[in-house]
């Protein structure tokens, strides 16, 4: 049985926002993809379900029912009618409210770890509605592998992504928290158009981020890493990821990516390559 798990970082190459819904929500097309590295979760079989919080950004948050780990520990509790308990560690390597998965990808990963200690089939209907029903970004998550999101990122489509696994990423955070409620209303409500059915980096260039503009707004240091991040040798793509402040940068060799990442002004840096 599986005792630890990883919550992947997750990646949008591209996310193209194409209208506001009348809920509140908007409809994407964004393309995800994760890398090999993120938080660590580690599990044990209990009578009850705890959560120790532990790690360089572990600093405030809450383990009580409230954190999404919990949410997803006894949504699987209750969904399946599982007795045991767990007691899970999470070591949060990952900076909070960064637009890399975060919560979502601890959610996921909690979900991956809980089902290989309680006997559970991950790919049973059940948890695809508790992933759906934890946020947005979760059902990605899940299996944390290239794929397309579409609807609020709910819906999510095969695409051929092989030829980005293994490309050296390198991905890079002020330290600012960027909150996605204020990114997101900051959005100007013009629809530039839908996001191609194409992995290749030559098509990803043409993509863009469009909650890049509103996050920039809010924290203008994302312009200051952009900048610093598009002049670096090797660089083949570099945008904001999600609703910010991390941005990325995929580079042609781990060299690259390595001078980069010592070449960056102080800031949260993570040199990694994409699953």
């Amino acid at each position: 049985m599986p005792d630890q798990e990883t919550g992947y970082a997750k990646v949008n190459l591209a996310l193209h926002v194409r209208e506001r819904l009348a809920n509140g929500y908007h409809r994407l097309e964004t393309l995800f993809v994760f890398a090999e590295d993120g938080d660590a979760l580690k599990g044990a079989l209990a009578d009850d379900l705890t959560l120790t919080i532990a790690g360089p950004f572990s600093a405030g948050l809450d383990a009580g029912a409230d954190n999404l780990v919990m949410k997803a520990a006894y949504g699987l509790q209750a969904a399946f009618g599982v007795q045991q308990g767990a007691r899970i560690t999470l070591e949060k390597r990952l900076p909070v409210a960064a637009g890399i998965g975060g919560g979502s990808a601890d959610a996921a990963a909690a979900i991956r770890l809980l089902c290989g200690l309680w006997g559970l089939d991950r790919r049973d209907e059940r948890v695809l509605v508790l992933a759906e029903g934890l946020g947005a970004d979760v059902p990605a998550c899940i299996e944390s592998v290239t794929v397309r999101g579409e609807g609020v990122g709910e819906r999510l489509l095969p695409v051929d992504g092989a030829g980005l696994s293994g490309l050296p990423i390198l991905l890079a955070n002020p330290l600012v928290a960027c909150p996605t409620g204020p990114v997101f209303k900051g959005w100007d409500g013009v629809d530039r158009g839908p996001l191609v059915d194409n992995c290749a980096i030559g098509a990803l260039r043409a993509a863009r981020n469009d909650l890049q503009r509103p996050a920039i707004a809010l924290v203008p240091e994302i312009a200051t890493l952009l900048d610093q991040l598009a002049c670096q040798s090797g660089v083949a793509l570099t945008r904001m990821s999600g609703s910010g402040a991390t941005c990325f940068a995929l580079f042609e060799d781990d060299a690259a990516r390595d001078a980069a990442a010592a070449a960056l002004s102080p800031c949260w840096t993570l040199a990694t390559r994409l699953r």
